[in-house]
């Protein structure tokens, strides 16, 4: 059946307002989180390093997932050059593709304005925006998620096995772009079909058998090329203590997520279960528990319409209660829901490393449920039961989107109080429908529209209007109670982006000193005292090979005391080396392997993306990978490979059980080479040897 005009016209707007939204003032978020986009830079220019997901084009090590969201963005930077927007522009139209497919999938068995309804709250959702313009591998994985439900609908819709087999396709992918997370839905998508498939039980089993092959098949076959690849012939597998993706996928990213034993993490795997001493949680999305998605700390990322969604899809399945077996909005409500329920578990309990952005694989099923149930109870509007759920989700979210508000200061209390009171309205509205015309219908929709979108446009617009940079990002604007902040990392209210921040350690406002008294487990750094960054970002800025944003002043990359291991810095994002280092190192590259080592990936990314050369992350991103070992370090440096060693740089230290090598080179190197300082950050020139084991200090 042809489409009307009118609606292909409301879904153009919607993708075309969507684009707009997405790609407002992109390029201000610079290199975004530059662990991953120095991995795209090797990836353009090596492509054993693009198959690998490397961290360099000299293949020391790879970053700590597996590389199917870099080859996107490795792929546009080869075809435009390296820059931010080549960077961050295939995730941008992954935004826009997820929208589209929620539209679609709704639209097909709930009506036209239910899949607008559905695609709208998702384009709006704050860390959708977020999201969807960063470059993590969160974009991918939720687009593939959310082919997975369309293609799991149109499994049951046609009782079809090659279908199943499309399923298995896309959540295979979803594994390789970030490994168990793309499981999540997989329970659901399976139950739904065995369910509710117009198939025997036969070939429903069949089914399911298909799916899980496609499975093994499209995640399994990278997977095993790199376990059976020699370690010779390939780069360290990053985030493992042995060289192994499959110890990576279970341990660290795996069951360590869940249980907070994250051995190499930073802190990870403390008694209590939290990412830092003293447990609970972990210290960047708040305590464990089932308030954690409404928190001062995730709330406004993701919450706005949860409370509307639960009761739209209770009563919508209710509803439905006596449907056909077969029925195919049933069905829906199962997949869309059962994708929400098991996710919105995972997340709210999960004692390991839990960031607020995570919080973007609940959002389209959040929109999915909000668009089908509200279709469901509308065209029911007749009865009593469906107005009053109306009215009791539009009331709900009038109330918790007041509530949101509240917790930050940036809009004023004109737009608490308009959303508060269009909820009302709408819920009032609703309760009396069945009394009124068109004209009533109208003003219900709008302001349900109003009380609903109000909120979330407005962190929306804050998002856009900020750079976001570093490993951990929220969208909108700082809240009372969280970590968020204009410029996520760094930002007010963030982590401390001066050296040595720590959580709790005195960096976690605006112009305020922090005094790290320790380093973490392992680490050699001495105290010393970090000055926050007062959230300043730095503007994009070209540096003759392409842009760069970085994320504050620190003390050499970002990291630590000279000659110290330790320190938040140089781990949650890269600082940008100033023109002496980048004309240093860019001198004769050709002559060596890496121009630079660093410990931890960050303080190796700022000098690579500057240079566009090869710089060696020593440790991975952690600095607790055992790569390279201080014996293999002192034979690369023995056969001229490596120029100079970033002589502040990374974590370093051996935390959570992971490896020690970081600190063990860079105290080895103090003892053998010359400290020169170049600008404003200090390496050991690994060609100048020493007697003299402290060092020889010269300035160029």
């Amino acid at each position: 059946m042809k489409e009307p005009l009118g609606a292909s016209i409301a879904l153009l707007a919607l993708l075309a307002a969507t684009g707009v939204l997405y790609f407002w003032n992109l390029s201000a978020n610079g290199y975004a989180n530059s662990f991953y986009s120095a991995a795209v830079q090797a990836g353009s220019e090596s492509w054993k390093a693009f198959f690998y997901g490397s961290s360099d084009a000299a293949n020391s090590i790879t970053v700590d997932k597996p590389p199917a969201s870099l080859w996107f963005m490795a792929l546009s930077v080869r075809l435009f050059g390296l820059s931010s927007f080549a960077i961050l522009l295939p995730q941008v139209l992954m935004g826009i593709g997820t929208v589209l497919v929620v539209n679609r999938t709704v639209k097909r068995y709930f009506g036209v304005a239910a899949g607008l309804v559905a695609g709208a709250a998702l384009a709006i959702t704050p860390v959708a925006v977020l999201m969807f313009r960063f470059n993590n591998p969160d974009a991918l994985l939720v687009l593939l998620m959310t082919l997975g439900a369309w293609a799991t609908l149109r499994a049951i819709e046609k009782g079809a096995i090659r279908w199943m087999a499309l399923v298995g396709v896309f959540i295979g992918f979803g594994f390789l772009t970030k490994t168990f997370q793309a499981f999540l839905v997989v329970p659901f998508f399976g139950l739904a079909f065995m369910l509710f498939a117009a198939a025997t039980w036969k070939r429903r089993v069949v089914g399911l058998a298909a799916a899980v092959g496609a499975v093994v098949v499209s995640g399994g076959w990278w997977v095993a090329i790199v376990e059976l690849v020699p370690e010779s012939w390939r780069p360290y597998i990053g985030g493992s203590q042995s060289n192994s993706f499959l110890e990576l996928t279970f341990g660290y990213n795996g069951f360590g997520r869940l249980s907070g034993d994250e051995t190499g993490s930073v802190g990870g795997g403390m008694p209590g279960g939290g990412d830092m001493p003293g447990g609970g949680g972990s210290p960047f999305g708040g305590d464990t528990g089932l308030t954690r998605m409404f928190s001062s700390d995730v709330g406004g990322q993701i919450s706005w319409m949860i409370p509307a969604a639960l009761i739209l899809v209770v009563l919508a399945l209710w509803v439905t209660r006596r449907a056909p077996r077969t029925d195919l909005r049933r069905a829906s409500h199962m997949v869309w829901g059962g994708w929400f329920l098991v996710t919105f578990l995972v997340f709210s309990f999960m004692s390991g490393i839990f960031h607020q952005y995570y919080t973007v694989a609940l959002a389209p099923a959040i929109a999915a449920m909000v668009g089908m149930g509200a279709g469901e109870l509308w065209q029911r509007r007749s009865t009593w039961l469906a107005r009053s759920g109306l009215a009791l989700a539009a009331l709900a979210t009038g109330i918790w989107g007041f509530v949101l508000l509240q917790r930050q200061e940036e809009y004023g209390q004109w737009l608490q109080i308009l959303v508060l009171v269009t909820g009302i309205l709408a819920a009032i509205g609703f309760l009396l429908l069945h009394r009124g015309g068109r004209a009533l219908a109208a003003g219900v929709v709008l302001a349900a529209v109003v009380s609903a979108g109000a909120g979330q446009a407005a962190y929306a617009a804050s998002t856009v209007t900020t750079a976001k940079t570093g490993s951990i990002i929220t969208a909108g604007p700082q809240v009372s109670g969280g970590m968020g902040g204009p410029g996520g990392t760094g930002g007010p209210g963030g982590m401390g982006g001066g050296q040595g921040g720590m959580p709790d350690g005195g960096q976690g406002g605006p112009g305020r000193t922090g005094q790290q008294s320790n380093g973490l487990p392992g680490a050699p750094g001495q105290s010393q005292t970090g000055q926050q960054n007062q959230g300043q970002q730095v503007p994009s800025m070209q540096n003759g090979k392409g842009q760069f944003s970085g994320a504050g002043e620190n003390n050499g990359a970002g990291g630590t005391a000279e000659g110290g291991a330790g320190g938040m810095g140089g781990l949650l994002d890269a600082s940008e080396p100033d023109q002496e280092v980048v004309d240093a190192l860019s001198k004769d590259a050709d002559d060596y392997t890496w121009v630079a080592a660093a410990v931890g990936s960050q303080s190796a990314a700022g000098l690579q993306l500057a240079t566009e050369d090869p710089v060696m992350a020593i440790g991975g991103f952690n600095g607790s990978d055992p790569s390279p070992t201080l014996k293999q370090f002192q034979e690369y440096v023995e056969k001229g490979r490596i120029h100079y060693l970033l002589a502040s740089s990374g974590m370093g230290g051996q935390q959570s059980g992971g490896s020690s090598s970081g600190s063990e080179i860079v105290t080895w190197a103090g003892k053998h080479y010359k400290k020169v300082t170049i600008g404003d950050q200090t390496f050991y020139d690994l060609t100048q040897p020493t007697s003299d084991s402290a060092g020889t200090e010269e300035t160029s």
